[in-house]
């Protein structure tokens, strides 16, 4: 069976005009009194403000009357299911569609910004490409991977691994992490491992053990995701 997806919209009014909110007051009223969500302001079928708000219809008549009174004329809600996100979701459609109406841009609490590390990762990239080309560093490089592991027994996550990483798992309501080091060995309780099975075997002391479904990593900020993602 398919997995439901998590549901953060349970209901939506779209493209209605400014005037309703006078007219059909009592009507708007039921919908919308005391519930949260996402708005959005027209003007002439074009997007002009997107904000957020605690009580949408407290919102939306304060809006007739502020600076944007006379900059729409057209709205829409979009109710959300609590508000644990909604200030990231507001911010997510500002830094989009940037509309007229809205000073700031909006910020996201713990989102890591890529650029830093993706020109990191292009550098690395034209490094590695330059070295390949002229040969520098082979034979040293090889050589220290043999004395580490003999031949053929390279750890698994070698190819995937190009800066330390934290594993993560939960077992028995403990919480258990490990290394993930750049050669792509597993440091746990002081000692090192090949393979994510085998680190994951000694977490949980069995003898077997699906390291790529038991441990966890950081794919972003506070964004926890099983290790098979790596081979995906």
């Amino acid at each position: 069976m398919a997995k439901r997806a998590a549901q953060l919209v349970s209901q939506h009014l779209e493209n209605i005009s400014s005037e309703a909110l006078e007219k059909y007051q009592d009507i708007v009223r039921r919908y919308v009194r005391g519930r949260q969500g996402v708005y959005a302001l027209y003007r002439r079928g074009k997007l002009y403000y997107v904000g957020l708000a605690g009580n949408l219809r407290s919102r939306l008549k304060q809006h007739l009357k502020d600076r944007h009174g006379l900059s729409w004329d057209r709205f829409s809600v979009y109710l959300t299911i609590g508000d644990r996100h909604l200030k990231e979701l507001e911010s997510l459609l500002l830094k989009i569609v940037k509309p007229a109406g809205n000073k700031q841009l909006g910020k996201f609490v713990k989102s890591e910004d890529l650029r830093r590390r993706f020109s990191k990762d292009i550098r690395t990239l034209h490094r590695r490409e330059l070295n390949w080309v002229i040969g520098r560093g082979l034979t040293l490089e090889s050589g220290r991977k043999r004395r580490e592991f003999p031949e053929g027994r390279q750890p698994i996550l070698a190819k995937y691994a190009n800066r330390p990483r934290i594993l993560q798992a939960r077992y028995r309501g403990k919480v258990l992490r490990a290394l993930v080091r750049r050669d792509g060995s597993i440091r746990f309780a002081g000692k090192i491992y090949r393979s994510p099975s085998l680190a994951g075997a000694a977490a949980c002391r069995r003898r077997t053990c699906n390291g790529w479904t038991f441990w966890t990593f950081e794919r972003a900020p506070g964004d926890w995701v099983p290790l098979d993602m790596l081979r995906q």
